[in-house]
C-alpha cells in the first residue's frame, strides 16, 4: 500500500485469515483510502487548485419546519416496496433498506412493515384496550390511561419470522442485503410493562396464556406462555422517542423482546387470560416450521442466532483494489452477540470481527473488520455465536433439519461472492 500511496503509513498489514482478511486493529491505525489526505495537502500546497464557494455557501438556506425531512440528496434511502396485492388488499411488506445504514438504530421511516388487512387509522380518542379472561377483575384502558403509566425505553430488534426465507429457496435471488433480510429493524421502544397491568388485573392461578388481539381488518391474533409475558413483554406506545407510526401499531402495540415479530401485535385492543394458547389461525396454518417427516413445530417463539454483512453485500461493487471495511450486523432472540467471525474464502478460514460499543441484549449489534481486496475473487460470510453459546448454523445444515417447503426462522450463513470485477452477489456456498 506504500508503494501506491505515499500519503498512507508503512503499516505492516497482519493478515488473519484466508483471502486477504486483516487485524481488528487496522481499523484505527490505517487508513482506508488516503484521499483525503492527498485533497488536504493539494488544497493547502501554494500552487494547488483554489477553492470555489458553492452556491449553497453564499446565500440563507430555508428556514427551520415543524417536522424534518431527509437531504433531498438521500432521497434513495428508502424501504423496498412491492406493488401493491390485487389479491390481499393492504397486505405485505416493506424492508428496511440495510445495506444503506449505519449503527445499529432504525429510523422509523425506515422500519419495517408486515401488513395482514392494510393500516388502520385510529383515534386514539376512541381506541380501547380490554383485559380479561382468566383474571379477578376485568380492565379496560384507555390511550390517555396508559399514558400516566411509568414507562422503560429498551433498545431491541424486531425480526418478523419470514425474514430470510428466500434464500432457502432453490436459487440464490440477485438481490441487496435489504431485500433478502430487511425485515429487520431495531429502535427503542418505550411504553408500560404488561405485567404492571396484569398485577392490576389479578391474574388467576389457572391462567398460563396471554391471548392478545388487533383492531386491524384482519383481527391478528396470538398467544404468548405467561411467564413470558409477566418477564419483559410491554406495550409500546413510542418508537425512537416519538408515539409509534401508524404501520407499527398506533396508538399501541404488544412488544415481546427477542420472540418472532408477528407475536408483537399491533393495534392492540385486547388481552385476555387463558389456561391454554387460542391456536389463532396466525399459529396454525402459518407461523409454524414445517419439517422432513410432514409434521410442524409450533410456537417456536425466538428468533436464532443470526449475521450478516451489509458491506460489501448484493447489488454492490468494489471501485477499487486496497483495503476495505466489511461491516454488518449480529442479533440474537437469546440474549447478546458474544462473538462474530468473518471468513472472505468462503468458511474455510474465518477471523473475530470487532464489535462496536455494548453488545446489547436482544438488540442488533454492528461487527466491522477490515479486508485487503487484491482483485481475486472472494466469497464474504459472518457467523455469529450469542451469550447462550448458540452458534449461527450453516444454510446446509439449517436446511436440512426442516421441510423444503418450510420459510420460517431462517437463520443461516450468509454468502456474498465478490468478483474479479469487484460485483458483489448473493450465492449459496
Amino acid at each position: 500500500m506504500s508503494d501506491n500511496n505515499k500519503n498512507t503509513p508503512a503499516i505492516a498489514l497482519e493478515r488473519v485469515a484466508g483471502n486477504g482478511l486483516l487485524s481488528r486493529r487496522h481499523l484505527l491505525c490505517l487508513s482506508l483510502a488516503g484521499a483525503g489526505a492527498m485533497v488536504a495537502e493539494s488544497v493547502m500546497a501554494a500552487d494547488g487548485p483554489a477553492l470555489t464557494m458553492p452556491a449553497w455557501s453564499r446565500t440563507p438556506g430555508r428556514g427551520p419546519s415543524e417536522y424534518g425531512n431527509p437531504s433531498s440528496f438521500a432521497g434513495h434511502i428508502k424501504r423496498l416496496a412491492p406493488p401493491p396485492s390485487a389479491s390481499l388488499p393492504g397486505g405485505g411488506a416493506s424492508r428496511t433498506p440495510l445495506h444503506l445504514l449505519q449503527g445499529i438504530i432504525t429510523p422509523n421511516s425506515l422500519h419495517f412493515e408486515r401488513h395482514h388487512s392494510g393500516i388502520p387509522d385510529i383515534d386514539p380518542a376512541q381506541h380501547r384496550l380490554a383485559i380479561g379472561g382468566l383474571v379477578r377483575q376485568p380492565l379496560v384502558f384507555s390511550y390517555e390511561d396508559l399514558l400516566a403509566y411509568p414507562m422503560e425505553s429498551r433498545i431491541l430488534f424486531l425480526e418478523c419470522s419470514g425474514n430470510s426465507g428466500g434464500a432457502a429457496g432453490p436459487t440464490a435471488a440477485d438481490t441487496s442485503v435489504g431485500g433478502l433480510h430487511g425485515l429487520l429493524s431495531c429502535a427503542e421502544w418505550t411504553g408500560v410493562r404488561l405485567s404492571t397491568l396484569l398485577e392490576e388485573a389479578g391474574v388467576l392461578p389457572e391462567a398460563t396464556w396471554v391471548t392478545s388481539t388487533g383492531a386491524d381488518g384482519a383481527s391478528m391474533g396470538r398467544s404468548i406462555p405467561l411467564d413470558k409475558a409477566l418477564r419483559d413483554v410491554f406495550i409500546a406506545l413510542y418508537q425512537n422517542g416519538e408515539p409509534i407510526r401508524p404501520e407499527q401499531g398506533y396508538p399501541m402495540r404488544l412488544f415481546v423482546p427477542g420472540w418472532e415479530g408477528n407475536v408483537s401485535v399491533k393495534w392492540l385492543s385486547l388481552i385476555k387470560l387463558a389456561s391454554m394458547p387460542a391456536n389463532f389461525k396466525d399459529e396454525t396454518s402459518r407461523y409454524t416450521e414445517l419439517l422432513p417427516d410432514g409434521k410442524a413445530l409450533q410456537f417456536t417463539f425466538p428468533m436464532g442466532t443470526k449475521s450478516v454483512i451489509t458491506s460489501p453485500s448484493g447489488q454492490m461493487a468494489l471501485r477499487r483494489q486496497g483495503v476495505h471495511e466489511i461491516t454488518g450486523l449480529a442479533w440474537s432472540g437469546r440474549g447478546s452477540i458474544r462473538r462474530v467471525e468473518v471468513s472472505a474464502d468462503g468458511g474455510r478460514t474465518w477471523a473475530d470481527a470487532q464489535i462496536d460499543g455494548e453488545s446489547r441484549s436482544l438488540a442488533l449489534t454492528r461487527f466491522r473488520l477490515p479486508w485487503l481486496w487484491e482483485g481475486a475473487p472472494a466469497v464474504l460470510q459472518s457467523r455469529a455465536t450469542d451469550s447462550a453459546g448458540n452458534v449461527q448454523p450453516t444454510r446446509d445444515v439449517f436446511l436440512n433439519t426442516y421441510s423444503p417447503a418450510n420459510r420460517y426462522h431462517f437463520n443461516g450463513i450468509q454468502s456474498w461472492a465478490v468478483s474479479a470485477q469487484g460485483e458483489v452477489t448473493n450465492v449459496y456456498a
